[in-house]
């Protein structure tokens, strides 16, 4: 549900759309015709959006836009304008607000902006709640989980929530990096500030550089008008970049840029723009191997990774399988009709047998399938989709034999699959280092002369892994100095 409020001196025609697109009971639009009643209202409601005419009756929709900014920046405030130039649209664009729309408003054009602006509004204004074992939390999109490996998690946001330097959030597609990224700025001195997310994958590179920066009317051949991009719209507050990774190295440079500095220029312009935005950035690759590699600047990495939370797995998660089970239960039946109090223990084992690729994003869409095809209030294995009840030739693993080596590649590829090379790595690092640490009695050195690498990259490698060499006593002096 929507709770939307409309500041404007002539409301009618754009009332009748906004109401055709949202309509009640689901959504609820209040009217103001004046500044001074808009301002009022804005502040008693707390409504989840609003649009704003830029010319009333006793005040200009800045002097407006501004008052209700100092209320709460976090509301995302649509300017509504009959001026084509919109200068003052974009004037505000530039102090924060979150769009603006031309009149006569074309109903898909503001279906799309408003449900986006709700989107970024619940993002800001509800909590990341860390909910722990016994929780009864229905709320959504909360982190979720109590094992060891996530309570260092929590441990390292609040460390770093209050600290105004990037953080860069690693860890497998939907392990709930933009969780941990909402939880650091609601945890911030910047929680009342505006929090934006860009996904750099999902944009194509030609406008992913407009989308950051804006560009000026000309700047290419369907530049119509002025942009303000994310940077001089989160002017104050906080951007999240997701999957950096993916982020073209020539755009690489003006990011670098603009942490150094916080300066940038819009694209085809040479004026030079001041910011002032806290960067967080996620992304599932590993930025040290791609920087190496030359596929991610060296430069960028260090000024991104001046504190790095790395989320777990889902399989190596333990327990917090359940308590996700259970949550998502909770929230999954009322959408879906649906009222599963409980899970059948074998249920529960099959899914705890499953390695999870897709991680929590996986669980969510597997349990949605479930819960569509059962009756009843107890979650039976037989409701599980088959992708988790293969027989035992389909899931037995495909072994590839090659010198002193077996690997095993278990299940079936996936259209959704993604990173499989970088994956396969990483599951034999945490099967073979190990080993070899073990079979040279600790040995550092011994190991890394076995496997064939320097023993500078073992010992980072087994850091990642969380092994120490203190799980290894060392046999031999040569690595007793470090």
């Amino acid at each position: 549900m929507a709770h939307l409020l409309l500041i404007d001196d002539d409301p009618e025609l754009i009332a009748r759309q906004i109401r055709r697109v949202f309509p009640p009971p689901d959504h609820s639009l209040d009217e103001a015709r004046t500044g001074a009643e808009g301002i009022l209202k804005a502040g008693r409601d707390a409504p989840d959006v609003i649009l704003l005419d830029l010319r009333l009756p006793d005040r200009s929709g800045l002097e407006v836009y501004d008052a209700i900014r100092r209320g709460d920046a976090r509301i995302p405030v649509i300017f509504v304008t009959m001026a084509r130039k919109a200068d003052a649209a974009i004037e505000a664009m530039k102090h924060g607000a979150y769009d603006y729309l031309l009149k006569p408003i074309d109903l898909h054009q503001i279906r799309k902006v408003i449900e986006g602006a709700v989107e970024v509004g619940r993002r800001m204004r509800e909590p990341a709640i860390i909910a722990e074992r016994g929780a009864e939390l229905d709320a959504e999109g909360v982190i979720v989980g109590s094992c060891p490996a996530m309570i260092e998690v929590y441990k390292a946001i609040g460390r770093v929530a209050s600290q105004d330097v990037p953080v860069l959030i690693t860890g497998e597609s939907g392990t709930g990096k933009e969780l941990v990224a909402r939880a650091i700025y609601q945890h911030s001195l910047r929680a009342r500030a505006p929090f934006l997310t860009l996904n750099c994958a999902a944009i194509p590179e030609t406008l992913l550089e407009s989308e950051l920066f804006g560009h000026e009317k000309g700047a290419f051949t369907s530049a119509d008008r002025r942009r303000i991009g994310k940077f001089e719209q989160c002017n104050g507050g906080t951007l999240l970049l997701d999957e950096i990774g993916d982020m073209p190295l020539a755009l690489q440079a003006k990011v670098l840029r603009l942490i150094q500095d916080q300066v940038f220029e819009r694209v085809g312009g040479n004026e030079t723009v001041s910011t002032d935005v806290r960067l967080l950035a996620a992304t599932h690759r590993d930025l040290k191997t791609w920087s190496t590699d030359g596929k991610f600047r060296p430069d960028l990495y260090y000024r991104l990774g001046v504190f790095t939370i790395q989320l777990p797995p889902l399989r190596e998660r333990g327990e917090d399988l359940e308590l996700l089970v259970r949550y998502f239960l909770r929230r999954l039946n009322p959408q879906l009709g649906r009222e599963v109090r409980d899970v059948a223990p074998e249920a529960l084992e099959r899914l705890r047998s499953h390695t999870w690729p897709g991680n929590i994003r996986e669980l969510q869409s597997v349990l949605k399938q479930a819960l569509l095809q059962a009756s009843g209030p107890i979650l039976l294995e037989q409701f599980l989709p088959a992708s988790l009840n293969r027989t035992e030739e389909a899931s037995r693993p495909a072994v590839i034999r090659g010198g002193a080596l077996n690997v095993q590649l278990l299940g079936e590829f996936s259209p959704d699959d993604r990173d499989l090379y970088s994956e396969l790595h990483r599951q034999l690092d945490r099967i073979l280092l190990p080993r070899a640490m073990e079979f040279a009695r600790g040995s550092q050195h011994q190991a890394a002369l076995f496997l064939g690498i320097a023993r500078q990259t073992l010992r980072q490698k087994l850091r990642q892994l969380g092994i120490h060499p203190a799980d290894h006593p060392s046999t031999d002096e040569e690595d007793g100095g470090g």
